[in-house]
């Protein structure tokens, strides 16, 4: 895919705003793909701790309910491309059911997935859409084997590779390449060494992890 002059819409959560970025400008992951394909602009929505579905109840942090399916409304509508990087938080803290491929609506993270791609196609004719899957990650002593304990998840809660699982389902549905971070990203904080060198709590990416995700994400463009 030619880049070079393209404009790029970064649709994301905490990691697409930098958190645990300590040179923003020279190290996040959009302005490193801005600078290696020469983009007449990109536009960052990244808003740490949303996630894709609806919470049914209220954040302690209302940014966090600032959902992707809602955001969606807002992306510049000149983009060339927009890509969509998300659904960790809906694993690690969002109450909504999982649900299953039936589900058309944010109500559950199956249907938010339809959802958003759905209204993104639509709404956005003219621009190629692009979904990342959540990386691996192990954050305050939880490993994404495992389904996560907080006490707001639902019965049906998974292990982190089902969310990945559906995102990668829903992009064969729409015709939406998606990046397989879970599989492709060569970093894994489930590895102590890859977690102190590449993130800051293993889950959010340092300089370093981000110039990789970077990398990662626009080798895969290029091959569009």
């Amino acid at each position: 895919m030619e880049l070079k002059g393209k404009i790029i819409d970064f649709l994301g959560d905490s990691i697409t705003e930098g958190v645990g970025v300590s040179d923003i400008e020279n190290c996040r992951y959009d302005n490193i793909i801005h600078r290696r394909f020469e983009l007449a602009a990109h536009y960052n929505y990244g808003i740490g701790g949303t996630r894709l579905a609806h919470q049914s109840v209220p954040s302690e942090t209302p940014r966090y309910d600032l959902c992707f399916c809602g955001r969606a409304y807002l992306l510049e509508k000149s983009a060339d491309l927009i890509v969509v990087y998300g659904g960790v938080n809906d694993y690690i803290h969002g109450d909504a059911y999982f649900g299953s491929m039936e589900d058309k609506t944010p109500s559950t993270f199956c249907g938010a997935v339809y959802f958003l791609m759905n209204f993104l196609k639509n709404n956005y004719p003219d621009a190629k859409i692009v979904f990342m899957t959540p990386a691996h990650m192990y954050f305050r002593e939880v490993s994404d084997s495992l389904v996560c304990p907080r006490p707001m998840k639902k019965p049906d809660a998974k292990p982190l590779q089902a969310y990945v699982d559906v995102i990668k389902e829903r992009g064969r549905e729409f015709d939406i390449p998606v990046l397989d971070l879970f599989d492709k990203l060569p970093i894994d904080p489930n590895n102590p060494s890859d977690r102190e060198k590449y993130t800051v709590d293993g889950l959010h990416f340092n300089n370093d992890g981000q110039k990789i995700l970077a990398k990662t994400l626009g080798d895969f463009l290029e091959a569009l």
